[in-house]
């Protein structure tokens, strides 16, 4: 439990920890960036680690007079997270499909499962990868499945770029204009609260949908 309090103590006040990590770290706090959105947006295992809330806090601290932090260097770097954040999702999951779905008799682990998702990221990947980048754990999954189904590899680096591109722009971005309005200094965490809030919205409406439809 206490390391649950401490995890949302962080989350909550990203931008207090990452000035104090800025003092520690220097320049090297872009790596620590870097590795956080590589690893909530490239392996499974990892879903609970801050991506939007993040950028924010990030972009929040860029925009302050003398930060240790320059925009034009932040935002390439969480771009190529991303980017290669989802790319190795994707080879994960494509090298690891065939070896879990092996069997035609298995209800779980069917091949047919395979053939169904690979069609359905044919025809529908572009927007899932894009849409999923702002859903929280979603994001984290997309890539994963669509390697699963075999998405084909120029497909998906073609969304996943566009979809990286606005997910690092639109929140850093977005932390950068706005940190100077007076109710995001004098409530930060609040903010950074509705951000975490906002983002899961879309995947407990579906979860609404779904358990209604049935």
């Amino acid at each position: 439990m206490e390391l649950l309090a401490q995890g949302w103590d962080i989350f909550l006040h990203l931008d207090v920890y990452l000035n104090s990590w800025a003092g520690t770290l220097g320049p090297w706090l872009y790596v620590l960036l870097f590795l956080i959105v590589f690893c909530e947006t490239g392996l499974v295992v990892t879903p609970f680690l801050p991506g939007d809330s993040l950028l924010f806090a990030a972009g929040a601290l860029a925009s302050r007079a003398g930060s240790p932090i320059d925009l034009w260097l932040l935002i390439p770097v969480m771009f190529a997270a991303a980017v290669l954040g989802d790319s190795a999702n994707y080879e994960i999951g494509k090298w690891l499909g065939p070896k879990v779905f092996t069997r035609q008799d298995n209800w779980l682990l069917n091949q047919n499962h395979l053939k169904r998702a690979h069609a359905f990221y044919e025809k529908y990947g572009g927007k899932t990868i894009i849409l999923a980048r702002f859903i929280p754990i979603i994001r984290t999954f997309a890539p994963f499945v669509a390697g699963i189904g075999k998405m084909t590899y120029f497909h998906f680096i073609f969304y996943n770029v566009i979809g990286a591109a606005l997910w690092v722009l639109l929140f850093v971005g977005g932390g950068y204009w706005f940190a100077d309005l007076p109710v995001v200094k004098t409530h930060f965490h609040l903010v950074i609260a509705g951000i975490i809030i906002i983002s899961i919205l879309p995947a407990l409406y579906e979860v609404w949908a779904n358990k209604r439809q049935k």
